[in-house]
């Protein structure tokens, strides 16, 4: 029988060649295992908070958040203990510390209080966790894996603790707010401001729109002041008022104002001059409290029809409604200052002062993330309003800066609330009806005719 050949020796060489091919094969795995789970944390995250749980609390918020993370974390152990040759065991740590808080979180549901409390808590856990992470992973993942593929993953816990103690430390150290115009008023189980400036009847009832407080209407008090009473205040939650539980749609901010009024002596009927959204809030209360109103002005005012009249707005809606629902939450990890506007140059110096004081606050973006929550309460019920009949009605619409479609003929069915309205469109801003001081003349004429025409028994005049 013919030999057969004997198979060729495997040199140690060849043997050294084959398990380095298959080591570059498996540490290319772990690296795409590495590279998936830093990408699927905050992917996770973004998919829950902005989508699965868009606008929810803040509990559920931070509670998903820390979930979305620890499916990272949890992926990488997973999948380099099923997927390659070498597990990394250590992941498990940081996936069931981020699980197990963003669990108790969402079961514990804290409240403000809660939540600011461990803002001395969790910011240095969170810290050690992550220098420990880094710690381990260097060791473990040195020899087959960049260690800058995992760098993404701890840079973000490492900048969310830093930010979260910074957030505390602020928040402790800040200043007091200046000094408190007008008074506290109690309204059964909360507190509001109110600041009230000369004499005369019919009194004024300043309304602000979204995130202004009594300091927006700086230029206007005092001009405005000088020809009758005037009063301007805080909703709840706002500036020096008091947080208040239950919704903050427009019957239960009616109901606010009209028992502050009547508690702080201030008697009527008034004239409601509504900014914004302070419009919708002046037509519920003037839907609740007819006999209480002398007249009414609507400077540039959200239509109760937002939702069909415009129709860019619900789409805008949605988006503002999941933008400050994440407010409170980013303040709590150090983003506070990253969201302040500036301060109106044109206010007087005690408005600035008490705008800054305020602005982007904890307490104030929490309560302007529940008004925006009940927006289409307010809405709904400001169209209880159909008519005013003769009482005197100046609507000021603002023709300058971007208007939405169907802005113009929204603001021309507000001035149909009345048969003997004055429509008028004024050179302005939105924003410049308030805080400029040319424009918010414009503001000023508006609410001295319409306290005129109060007077008189007559309809506004025009300008």
């Amino acid at each position: 029988m013919p030999a057969t050949a004997a198979p060729p020796a495997t040199t140690g060489s060849d043997r050294d060649a084959v398990r380095s091919g298959g080591g570059r094969a498996l540490g290319r795995r772990l690296a795409w295992v590495v590279a998936g789970s830093v990408l699927l944390g905050p992917l996770a995250v973004a998919v829950l908070v902005l989508g699965v749980v868009a606008g929810a609390p803040e509990h559920v918020l931070i509670g998903c958040g820390l979930l979305g993370l620890a499916l990272g974390w949890a992926v990488l152990f997973l999948a380099s203990s099923t997927l390659t040759d070498r597990p990394q065991r250590w992941a498990a740590v940081p996936a069931a510390a981020l699980g197990a808080g963003g669990a108790a979180v969402m079961v514990l549901a804290p409240g403000d209080r809660a939540l600011s409390a461990a803002g001395w808590v969790w910011p240095p856990l969170l810290l050690a966790l992550t220098a420990w992470t880094a710690a381990r992973a260097a060791r473990s993942l040195h020899l087959r894996v960049p260690f800058w593929l995992l760098s993404p993953a701890l840079v973000l816990l490492l900048l969310a603790s830093l930010g979260g103690g910074s957030a505390t430390l602020r928040t402790t150290l800040a200043d007091d707010p200046p000094s408190m115009p007008g008074e506290l008023v109690d309204v059964g189980n909360h507190r509001l401001h109110l600041s009230c400036t000369g004499s005369g009847s019919p009194t004024v009832l300043l309304l602000g729109g979204m995130g202004e407080t009594s300091a927006a209407w700086g230029l206007v008090q005092p001009a405005v002041a000088g020809t009758t009473r005037v009063c301007s205040y805080d909703r709840a939650g706002q500036a020096w008022s008091d947080g208040a539980t239950g919704p903050k749609d427009g019957r239960q901010v009616a109901a606010d104002l009209h028992a502050l009024l009547d508690r702080a002596g201030e008697p009527g009927p008034y004239v409601l001059a509504g900014h914004s959204v302070g419009g919708p809030y002046a037509m519920v209360y003037a839907a609740e409290h007819p006999d209480d109103v002398a007249g009414l002005v609507l400077l540039d005012s959200a239509s109760p029809f937002q939702f069909t009249a415009l129709p860019d707005y619900p789409g805008a809606y949605s988006f503002m409604r999941r933008a400050t629902a994440l407010l409170p939450v980013l303040q709590r990890l150090g983003a506070g200052p990253l969201l302040t506007s500036d301060v109106p140059a044109d206010l007087p110096p005690a408005a600035r002062s008490q705008v800054r004081a305020f602005d982007a606050s904890p307490r104030e973006l929490r309560g302007l993330r529940d008004e925006v929550a009940a927006y289409p309460a307010l809405f709904e019920q400001a169209q209880a309003l159909t008519g005013i009949g003769s009482t005197p009605l100046v609507v000021v619409t603002a023709t300058a800066g971007d208007r939405q479609a169907g802005w113009a003929d929204a603001q021309a069915a507000l001035a149909e609330l009345s048969p003997t309205s004055s429509h008028r469109l004024v050179p302005a801003t939105h924003t410049s009806l308030l805080l400029d001081a040319a424009d918010s003349d414009h503001t000023v004429a508006a609410i001295a005719d319409v306290v005129q025409a109060a007077r008189t028994g007559s309809a506004a005049a025009e300008p």
